[in-house]
This record gives C-alpha cells, sequence and structure tokens, in this order.
C-alpha cells in the first residue's frame, strides 16, 4: 500500500492556497481597517531614529505595511524594501522613503531603482500568507524571506516581524529546517510575541 502522508511542502501548498482564497475574500475596506488598525498601536519594540526598518510593496490583498511604515518614518526610521535580485538568493534592502521612485521588479512588485543604497534592516516587516502561534510562517513557496532572514541574522541581530490579518492564523505551520523563524506577529487584533 503506497503511503499517503503527504510532505511538508505538500502541506504547505494545500495550506497556501487555502489562505490565499481566505485573504482575497477579505473587502478592501477590512484590508485597510486592519492595516491602520497595526499602524495606531506601533511596533512593540524600540524605534529609535536611525533605525533601518524594511517592510515591503503589498502584493494583492497582502495587508499594507504602508501605514505603519509612514509612523515608523515618522519617528525617525530609515526605510528600505526588498529586491528580488535571482531566484534561490536572499533579497536586497534597498533605501527608500515616502515620495522616491519605484520601479516594477519581479512580478510587478514596486521596488526601489538599482541606484538605491542597499541597507541591512535591524527590523524586517515581512509579509505571509499564514502563521501559527509558534512563529512560523507560509510564504508564496520560494523562501526569499527565509534566505533574507537566515542572511540578516547571521550578520546581526534582526527583528523579523509579520504582518497578517488576524483570520490568516492557522493551527500548525509544517515547518522545515530552513524555515525562519519569526520574532512577532502584528494582526489587526494583537501582536504576538514569540521571542520568549
Amino acid at each position: 500500500m503506497a503511503n499517503s502522508v503527504e510532505s511538508p511542502e505538500q502541506l504547505k501548498a494545500d495550506l497556501r492556497r487555502a489562505a490565499l482564497a481566505r485573504r482575497d475574500a477579505l473587502p478592501p475596506a477590512e484590508r485597510m481597517a486592519a492595516a491602520f488598525a497595526i499602524a495606531e498601536r506601533g511596533l512593540p519594540v524600540d524605534v529609535t531614529p536611525g533605525i533601518v526598518v524594511s517592510g515591503f510593496s503589498p502584493l494583492k490583498s497582502e495587508i499594507s505595511p504602508l501605514p505603519l511604515l509612514r509612523c515608523l518614518a515618522g519617528a525617525g526610521a530609515r526605510l528600505a524594501l526588498p529586491v528580488v535580485v535571482g531566484r534561490g538568493k536572499p533579497l536586497i534592502m534597498r533605501a527608500w522613503s515616502f515620495g522616491a521612485p519605484l520601479v516594477a521588479g519581479v512580478w510587478g512588485i514596486r521596488e526601489p531603482p538599482a541606484d538605491a543604497p542597499e541597507l541591512f534592516p535591524d527590523i524586517l516587516i515581512v509579509p505571509l500568507l499564514a502563521f501559527d502561534r509558534r512563529g512560523h510562517r507560509i510564504g508564496y513557496g520560494a523562501g526569499y524571506y527565509d534566505m533574507t532572514i537566515a542572511r540578516l541574522r547571521a550578520m546581526k541581530t534582526v527583528t523579523a516581524i509579520g504582518v497578517a490579518f488576524a483570520m490568516q492564523e492557522i493551527a500548525a505551520v509544517p515547518a522545515t529546517p530552513r524555515d525562519a523563524r519569526l520574532d512577532l506577529v502584528l494582526t489587526e487584533r494583537e501582536a504576538i510575541d514569540f521571542r520568549t
């Protein structure tokens, strides 16, 4: 009899499809309200002038980190956005500020141009499709953020913070050794701290 146990990657693919469908079903007004609720609460970590915070340009139905990034910039944080440099490679974070130009990158994602300086974030704000209460996340499957978090943590102390809608929480993510654990997840309802 054949083994019918799904691999972690197959389980993730199934969870990814279900999570994307749930997220896509959220009305745009609810998505925006959640983004502003997270921004109003702010980060549960110290943000000092000059600290580097990397966000992301929201794609499709992703929660927008832009209201939070605007608040952080107002507190003196230097901002960065990710740039995809190639499959199987970590993301590069390039300097960005509100009003600065963006160009279309991979999958049409808005990113800083090639002449924007590379920065090494102290705080990395991470998109996700699903998360659990152990700090594990499911992304789109290419591993860009797992590689990026691992690269940055090998260089310095970095706090990886997922931002999500509360409805993106699942019971358990089938984590593998290559998956980078988050330090916190921020939703419109709460800040979940995995550091303790």
